[in-house]
């Protein structure tokens, strides 16, 4: 079968490459950039014109839920195969996923059961997955362990520069900014269970709504404000907060290494680093590290984000966050690490760090997992199975 995959960049579309090559079907790569996710003539046009001219195409693929590939996808009645590895993803607000030609694959099991009644046949739950022999393949010389090599790391966004709250909080009224940070300081407290849009009422979403000055969502999108705003905007927030708050605590007591393009001001303890490549410097990070941190997107309700993935996938230690998902396939203690509060994770960082056979053992056993389980090859195959394909 051939299998028509729409890329544009994301992490995950080297392993998904590799595993459709691996399974003996056919990759035809369609590797036009869209301006528009929703409504890209020219590359409408375009992606039709692929599908109409790859004689026995069986599907089309891509990385995310795309509204414009649905699109596409339904005058031929190919079904549209998207792996999403996004929440929240505002994609899939788009009345497009109701096609009887879609199946979606979301990581995040709140995610799903929130989106399945739009479409129940084809709507499914498929946690993410990492390539060990592409991790395996990237070696640690001595330049590199010199280069590498720290007590506790995080690579990633502060999320700062990509907080949307921020572009709106001066048109806030003084109650509406105080409950928001009402919001904001409780759910600093709670991992594992997202609660914001669960505390806003829809009337209170509209007034958000109205002094921020937001747009409805399109005409074919499903307005849920509620979900926008509590995802986008004080999810961000929340999450912004948690990995301030949770970098300087660790930084005042352990030495920090964080690698970002964010603005440190707010952590001035930290050993700032910089960028780091995702295909070189990243995967470095995570093996030469004795520690490797994750902090999930605070509006990521359950599911276990790519970030984990690829750290146990690099054999590197991890301490993360809870996630209730984690429990479905991890066991913590043996194959990762995971806290609870901050004062928590500061006596695990404590702990991991002067015990170092543990840290290898738990690191070791968290890599064979993801190697055994966890893979795009195996991934594949449920996707297709599923997809009757």
């Amino acid at each position: 079968m051939k299998i028509i995959f729409c890329t544009w960049g994301s992490l995950c579309e080297p392993g998904m490459k590799k595993a459709i090559e691996e399974s003996g079907h056919e990759l035809v790569l369609f590797n036009k950039t869209y301006t528009d996710s929703n409504y890209d003539k020219e590359y409408l046009l375009s992606l039709a014109d692929k599908i109409k001219n790859t004689p026995d195409a069986g599907c089309v693929l891509s990385i995310n839920y795309t509204p414009i590939i649905a699109r596409a996808c339904k005058p031929f009645k190919i079904p549209y195969i998207s792996y999403t590895a996004d929440c929240p993803c505002s994609n899939l607000f788009s009345k497009t996923i109701e096609y009887d030609t879609n199946r979606i694959f979301l990581f995040d099991k709140i995610q799903t059961e929130k989106f399945l009644p739009h479409n129940p046949d084809n709507i499914h739950h498929l946690p993410l997955a990492t390539d060990t022999s592409h991790w395996d393949s990237i070696s640690v010389n001595q330049d590199d362990i010199a280069k590498y090599s720290c007590d506790i790391s995080f690579v990633g966004s502060l999320y700062s520069e990509m907080c949307p709250y921020n572009k709106i909080e001066h048109r806030l009224s003084d109650m509406t900014r105080g409950y928001v940070d009402g919001l904001i300081a409780a759910q600093q407290n709670v991992y594992g269970y997202y609660f914001v849009e669960d505390a806003i009422t829809e009337d209170w979403a509209k007034q958000f709504q109205q002094e921020a000055q937001l747009s409805d969502m399109a005409e074919d999108y499903f307005n849920d404000i509620r979900a926008v705003i509590a995802d986008n905007y004080i999810g961000y927030k929340c999450t912004e907060q948690d990995r301030i708050n949770t970098i300087k605590a660790i930084s005042q007591q352990f030495k920090l290494d964080l690698w970002t393009l964010s603005d440190t001001t707010p952590v001035p303890m930290v050993n700032h680093r910089g960028p780091a490549d995702s295909g070189i410097d990243m995967p470095k990070i995570f093996k030469c590290s004795k520690i490797n941190l994750n902090m999930t997107n605070k509006a990521m309700r359950s599911g276990i984000p790519l970030r984990i993935f690829d750290i146990m996938g690099c054999g590197g230690f991890l301490i993360s966050n809870y996630q209730p998902e984690i429990l479905d396939y991890f066991v913590p203690g043996e194959d990762i690490v995971l806290y609870d509060s901050i004062p928590d994770l500061l006596e695990k960082i404590g702990y991991y760090l002067e015990h170092d056979e543990e840290r290898d053992i738990i690191a070791r056993n968290g890599y064979e997992k993801v190697k055994t389980f966890h893979n795009y090859n195996q991934r594949l195959s449920i996707i297709l199975e599923n997809s009757n394909l």
